[in-house]
This record gives C-alpha cells, sequence and structure tokens, in this order.
C-alpha cells in the first residue's frame, strides 16, 4: 500500500470512529512520511479528540512549519490553544487563518468560541454570524450564537437559534439543552422542562441537564420533582456544589430551613473557594464574629482580579451582608456599592426608554378611554393582583392572604403579560403605549379570559381568590382593570427611602436597582404612574398597603387587606409565618417568622453616599 492509500486508510478509520487504530495508522504514514503535511494535520486532529491537547499542537505545528500558508493549519493549532485555555493565542491564529481564507467557516467558529471564553460576547456573536452566513446549516454555529445571545440576556433570538439548531440535528443534546435555557430566560417554563428533558433522554449522564431541569420544574412550583432532579445531578455529580445551591434554594422556599441550610453547609464544605457557595452560605444565615464563610469571603476578594465579573458579584454582595450582620454597616455598604456598579456595567438598562414607557402608559389612560372600555373585560373576581416595587413589602401581603382558606396565593406570575402578548400585543416593546389606544373590546374580554385560565389552572375549588405577586404589573394596572374589571389590586407601599436601598441591598434581576440615581427616579416614575391610577380608577379597584402600618397594627391592616378581596375574616390571616406553602422572594426568611419592626427605618449610610438617591426621589 503506497503513502497516499495508507493515508486515505487512516482516515477512514478515523471517521469510523476507531480512534486506536486510526492511532497506529497516522503513526505508519509519518513514520515513512514525517513531512507528510495532511497526515500531520489528521493526526493532530486525533490527538485533540482523545484529549491529547499538547502532543496536537506539536503535530500541528509541524505541519505549519511545513506550509505557513495553511489556513487549516492555523485554524487546527488555535483549535488546540483554545482546548488549553490559550485564548488570547487562539484569537490570534484564528485571525492569521481568515487572512489567509476569509470564506473558512469552521475558523469564524472556532474565533466565535474563543471570544466567548473571554467574554467578548458581542464579537463572539459576530464570528458565529459570520460563520452562519458561509454556512446556514452550520449546527455547532447555531448553537455558539445561542449561548452567546443567552449570556447577553437576549433570549428571544436565542431561542431562534436553538431551535433551528435543533431543527437540523434533532438528537444533538447540546441544541435542546440551549433550547431550555433559553425557554427558561423567557419565562417558558413548560417549554423549559420539554427541551431540557428530551436533552437528558439523548444525553442522560448530563449533570448540567439535570440541574437545569431542576431550577425549571421548581419555578412551576413542582419541588418534588425538582429535588429528586437534582438529587440525579447529584449522584452523577457528588461535587456539584452548584445543585446543592439549587437544592438549598429550593428547600428554603419550601419552609424546611434546616435542611436548607445543611445542603448550602456541604456546599461550602465541598468548594468554599467557590463565590456562589460562599454567597449563598453568607445569606442563608446570620454571620457571627469568627463565621468561616467571612474569611473564605475575604480570600476570595483578595484574589478578586482572577473572578469572573458575575462572581465577583456574587463575593461583594455576600460581604456587604455579612458585615451589615457584624455590624460593620459602613463597611459592608460599601461591598454594596461596589456589587451593584459591577452589576450595572453586565447589565444592558435604556433608563430614558423605561420611563419614558411607563409615563406613555399613564398618558394612554385618559378617564375617556376607560369610560369607553368598562365593562369589556372578564367578569370574574378570582384575581387579586399585588403590586408596587420590589422590597415593600408585598411577601408580607400576599403570605397574609395565604393563610386564608379561600386564597390561593401564586406568587409572582408572568401570566398577565403572557395573555396581553397572547392577544397580540406586546407589553415589552416600545410602542406598546400607542398600541394601547387601539384596543378593542374583543381584544380586552380575550386577555381576561386568556389570564383567567392561566392561573386558574389545577386551582382548587375552595379557592375563591387567586393572587398574582408580579409587582411589575403596577405599569398594568389600568388595562388589568379593563380586561378584569372585578379584579382587585392591592398597591404594597413602604418608605421610599427604605424601599430603595432594600433593592439596592438585594441582588436580583432588576436593572433599574443598580444605581442610586437611576434607582430614585425610576421610584419617582413609578410613584407618578401609581397617582394616575388613582385618579383613573374606580372607588374599591385598587388599594394600598403601607407596610409601616401592617407592621405597627397587623389585624387592622390584616381584615382591611381581607375585605378588600371580598372576603370574611379568618383568625388564620393573623399567622402568616405558619402558612405553608412555598415562598419564591428575597423574603423567604422574613415571611416565616411572626411580625417584627426591625426593617420600618432600615438603617442608612451617610447622606453625601445617598445624595443621588435622595436628590432623585425629591425631583
Amino acid at each position: 500500500m503506497d503513502g497516499s492509500a495508507n493515508l486515505e486508510h487512516a482516515m477512514t478509520l478515523h471517521e469510523a470512529g476507531r480512534l486506536a487504530d486510526a492511532e497506529r495508522a497516522y503513526a505508519a504514514v509519518l513514520s515513512g512520511e514525517p513531512a507528510n503535511v495532511e497526515a500531520l494535520l489528521r493526526f493532530g486532529v486525533l490527538r485533540l479528540q482523545q484529549g491529547h491537547a499538547e502532543e496536537s499542537l506539536a503535530l500541528t505545528a509541524r505541519a505549519l512549519a511545513l506550509d505557513p500558508q495553511s489556513a487549516e493549519a492555523l485554524s487546527n493549532l488555535a483549535t488546540a490553544l483554545h482546548v488549553m485555555r490559550r485564548h488570547e493565542e487562539a484569537i490570534g491564529h484564528y485571525t492569521k487563518a481568515l487572512a489567509h481564507d476569509p470564506e473558512f467557516a469552521e475558523a469564524h467558529y472556532g474565533l466565535g468560541t474563543s471570544l466567548m471564553a473571554l467574554r467578548r460576547l458581542e464579537e463572539s456573536v459576530r464570528a458565529f454570524e459570520r460563520a452562519l452566513a458561509i454556512d446556514p446549516d452550520y449546527v455547532e454555529a447555531l448553537c455558539g450564537l445561542g449561548a452567546a445571545l443567552q449570556d447577553l440576556k437576549r433570549p428571544e433570538p436565542s431561542s431562534r437559534a436553538f431551535l433551528r439548531a435543533a431543527a437540523l440535528a434533532p438528537d444533538l443534546a447540546d441544541a435542546h439543552h440551549g433550547l431550555g435555557l433559553a425557554w427558561s430566560a423567557l419565562h417558558r417554563d413548560e417549554d423549559a422542562v420539554a427541551s431540557f428533558g428530551r436533552a437528558i433522554a439523548l444525553r442522560p449522564g448530563s449533570a448540567e441537564a439535570h440541574n437545569h431541569l431542576g431550577l425549571a420544574l421548581q419555578k412551576l412550583d413542582r419541588y418534588g420533582e425538582a429535588l429528586a432532579s437534582y438529587d440525579a445531578a447529584l449522584a452523577l455529580r457528588p461535587d456539584y456544589a452548584e445543585v446543592l445551591v439549587n437544592r438549598g434554594k429550593a428547600l428554603a422556599e419550601l419552609g424546611r430551613g434546616p435542611e436548607a441550610d445543611e445542603a448550602f453547609e456541604r456546599a461550602f464544605r465541598l468548594d468554599p473557594a467557590k463565590p456562589g457557595s460562599c454567597h449563598a452560605l453568607a445569606m442563608a444565615r446570620t454571620v457571627a464574629p469568627g463565621d468561616e464563610c467571612v474569611a473564605a469571603l475575604e480570600k476570595l476578594l483578595a484574589g478578586e482580579s482572577a473572578l469572573r465579573p458575575e462572581e465577583r458579584v456574587l463575593v461583594h454582595f455576600a460581604l456587604g451582608k455579612a458585615y451589615g450582620d457584624l455590624g460593620e454597616r459602613d463597611r459592608g455598604f460599601e461591598h454594596i456599592l461596589t456589587a451593584n456598579a459591577i452589576k450595572r456595567g453586565l447589565t444592558p438598562y435604556d433608563e430614558k426608554a423605561t420611563l419614558a414607557t411607563i409615563e406613555a402608559i399613564g398618558a394612554a389612560f385618559t378617564p375617556e378611554f376607560v369610560e369607553r372600555l368598562r365593562g369589556a373585560g372578564h367578569p370574574s373576581g378570582a384575581p387579586v393582583f399585588i403590586v408596587g416595587m420590589p422590597r415593600s413589602g408585598s411577601t408580607l401581603t400576599e403570605q397574609i392572604l395565604a393563610s386564608h382558606p379561600a386564597v390561593l396565593a401564586r406568587g409572582e406570575r408572568f401570566d398577565f403579560a403572557a395573555a396581553v402578548r397572547s392577544a397580540g400585543l406586546d407589553a415589552t416593546a416600545a410602542d406598546f403605549p400607542l398600541r394601547l389606544r387601539n384596543i378593542d373590546r374583543e381584544r380586552l374580554g380575550a386577555v381576561g379570559s386568556d389570564y383567567v385560565a392561566r392561573i386558574s389552572r389545577e386551582a382548587p375549588a375552595a379557592a375563591r381568590r387567586i393572587t398574582d405577586k408580579m409587582l411589575a404589573n403596577f405599569c398594568a394596572a389600568g388595562l388589568i382593570h379593563l380586561a378584569l374589571p372585578n379584579a382587585r389590586i392591592l398597591h404594597t407601599r413602604r418608605d421610599p427611602v427604605d424601599t430603595c436601598l432594600s433593592c439596592f441591598s438585594t441582588m436580583f434581576e432588576q436593572p433599574f436597582a443598580y444605581d442610586l440615581g437611576e434607582l430614585g427616579r425610576y421610584y419617582r416614575t413609578y410613584e407618578r404612574l401609581m397617582d394616575r391610577w388613582r385618579s383613573i380608577l374606580p372607588a374599591g379597584v385598587m388599594m394600598d398597603v403601607q407596610y409601616e402600618d401592617v407592621v405597627g397594627d397587623l389585624e387592622g391592616q390584616a381584615r382591611r387587606i381581607v375585605a378588600h378581596c371580598g372576603l370574611e375574616w379568618s383568625d388564620r390571616c393573623l399567622s402568616f409565618h405558619e402558612a405553608a406553602r412555598p415562598v419564591k422572594t428575597a423574603s423567604v426568611n422574613q415571611v416565616r417568622r411572626a411580625i417584627y419592626k426591625s426593617s420600618v427605618g432600615r438603617w442608612r449610610p451617610d447622606a453625601g453616599v445617598l445624595r443621588p438617591l435622595l436628590e432623585a426621589l425629591s425631583a
């Protein structure tokens, strides 16, 4: 057999997956022809597949030395460097490969993966898109694009990329896994569960897929299945600290505090150098002097430059909370400021457009507009909407109602936005306020009917009222009334500075809350819209619930809340902390305690530090 035939035989073995046989065949070719560029390249690819990146790099470098103009050799060399996490070098070699061959789709894809590894996400998107312009059916590039868009918080285009990848390669687990992540980000949790389930069927040994399935099930309140998914992930990877953290959060939401604490502790023990584990432990308990999680956090802080920005956020929020527990509140707030500054840099937020949209929604609801459409919606009186700013006492209000035997508390729901979207309106679109003006009675009825069907799903017969604590529905209070004229709205309020400081000190996905000035301006815009609703909505539709009043007179305010919802009084509402229901908010621990007053008039940093917030609130 001549040299070319030997090489062809080696490549055939390689393509058939007979890697050990192919390895021997390539070695035989090179023993007779050490300068065979094709054999060097193919053997380099094989060794990389076998996990020998250093040897792959050496073989490919030999091929490149023999043919310095080879775009394939440059790209393969870059891929080996990428596997070795030498991403900057990899980018340089991919770029050289593309200079020789701009239409080399694989090099564009490889460039995208290395850029993504360095969190240069916008550049990675462009690289993947260039690969797809050359080869629209390049499944790996579609998955790379979907992942980069997901990291950029663009779930809609991410879902489109993964949908196409899954259509082209229905047996590719990565495509279904990525699609599940996109569905989760879009709050399409049933679809996410289906996609993760498909990914697991294709690759049962993926601990990551079991973990993400658990998260999706948890969002659907399917806690038993969620815990089983976490257990499956841990069976595959007993050292998977992130799963233990997620399991702990699920247990905490269920009120199983000791088990939750044990899960957080186990996660911390597995890897005290993991920011997520340290953060979870610090947030789950009152930090005492000498607490080892503080030492672990301070050690992470010392090596902060090696952490990803998202990890730095966790460390600073955890230290802010820990130092606050230890009575070093000014020191703690410095970390809160740093955490928010990093988070703001990671979060796209168009303040001008956001505030203008809120103002425009209020302007669309004139008395004439409301009167023209009055009575058009669905007649159900079951929905009770709890709206307002985060950290305003909304969870306490819902927990009071949840203790009533005739109330089903459903927590934060995306159902109203979904019902609006199903009726052909997108509440997130810039032109939403203008399109509202053209809404007709038939569409309003459709929104109301769709919403009632969504929240009533699997509701017990005894549930005469169903709460929805999606606080951002404050923007939709006018539309809620028109679509559901018999629904009741509870607007929870708290001292503005206390509210804003609590938002600022809590790590959650609220883009307006990472800068004190932006937070204050958002609060003022929200406040003006609530004033608008008070002037437009009929008496008896919306009631303000002041947190300080609830803390000061629990029974009086609880009776007022229950009466507003059209229910008879139940003494069980005074034992709200005993209600056996999942609680998903940042107040998960507080609402399982009897009423307390420590959050009224909370500690505040120096007025100079708060100046951006105070000035914005008083504007």
